[in-house]
């Protein structure tokens, strides 16, 4: 998590549990009808609406932060144009192995060298006997 985004954190965790206390200490209070509870009622009130804005402001640091720093986004026709570059050219580079094992094998076959099965496992392509 970068610091900015830990420091909010930090500060909303510290607003949050403060305002949790505030609220119990209003509810007991009130419950044992103390001179105490109006006043901590009210400040727990405007404690709640402070916890909330810190909250927010976790989430409003977090995203500015990903949109300074994060990760830069590429529309998704172009990151679909360069896969496709990418399989064709995987695929050009697959066949031009092909028809090179296979002129291989071929030249080897008619001077009648060897057989299908030797010629391969020279070669080291077992996969295909």
């Amino acid at each position: 998590m970068p610091d900015a985004v830990r420091t909010a954190a930090v500060r909303a965790v510290l607003i949050m549990s403060l305002t949790i206390i505030q609220a119990m200490v209003a509810f007991l209070s009130t419950l044992t009808g103390s001179w105490l509870a109006f006043p901590m009622v009210l400040s727990s009130v405007a404690s709640t609406v402070v916890a909330t804005w810190a909250v927010l402001d976790v989430w409003v640091t977090r995203q500015v932060w990903n949109q300074r720093h994060g990760v830069v986004s590429e529309p998704s026709s172009t990151a679909r144009q360069m896969r496709r570059q990418r399989r064709r050219a995987q695929r050009a580079a697959r066949a031009a192995e092909r028809d090179e094992a296979s002129g291989r094998i071929r030249g080897r076959r008619n001077a009648g060298d060897l057989s299908r099965t030797g010629d391969l496992s020279r070669t080291g392509d077992l996969s295909r006997a």
